[in-house]
């Protein structure tokens, strides 16, 4: 009995060492609508996920861009009130729940998201990266009408970053963003 069951415990380290050898993700063909560029480095990573979202009240946005940016699997989180009972709340969605979410707003209303400061942590493929972003209606609005974090954790499969996941939580009356976020430090 004991020998099977070492056999089978060998059998499961072999398997999950195996397993975390394997890639972060074998990148498919990227959608014809997505940069060549997006996904070339972190910055350019952030910088097409905060452009494809952003445009006039009615301007299509290029989903498969969207799409193209995020790991298989990959979560998509906001942190907001909790409406039964107080606290705090998580909020999941995948990518397709983001774009089905957020049409109607998006055709309805200008929406500008922009980095304004940036902190970011690296460990081999692995970066994470606390982007302050501000929202505009225009882009050439004085004042933002929401600001925040975005927290965002991107991979590297050795060709190309991905986003694998991203968590965001607003600035409102109770909690106003600390002078270190607004400053970028690499």
């Amino acid at each position: 009995m004991k020998r099977w069951l070492s056999l089978g415990l060998a059998a499961a380290m072999s398997t999950a060492a195996a397993g975390a050898a394997q890639p972060v993700h074998t990148a498919p063909a990227q959608p014809a609508t997505a940069k060549e560029a997006d996904g070339a480095s972190v910055d350019s990573t952030v910088a097409a996920l905060y452009d494809v979202i952003s445009g006039p009240a009615g301007a299509p946005r290029n989903w498969n861009r969207m799409r193209a940016l995020f790991a298989p699997d990959a979560k998509l989180m906001v942190v907001t009130p909790n409406r039964e009972g107080g606290g705090f709340a998580l909020r999941t969605m995948t990518v397709e729940d983001y774009i089905s979410r957020n049409m109607s707003a998006f055709n309805t209303n200008g929406f500008y998201e922009r980095e304004i400061a940036r902190t970011t942590d690296a460990f081999g493929q692995l970066v994470h990266v606390f982007s302050t972003y501000e929202l505009l209606r225009s882009p050439n609005d004085p004042k933002p009408f929401m600001r925040g974090i975005n927290s965002i954790q991107l991979a590297f499969d050795g060709k190309r970053w991905w986003i694998a996941n991203l968590v965001w939580r607003a600035e409102d009356a109770g909690l106003a963003l600390p002078e270190r976020y607004l400053q970028s430090h690499q």
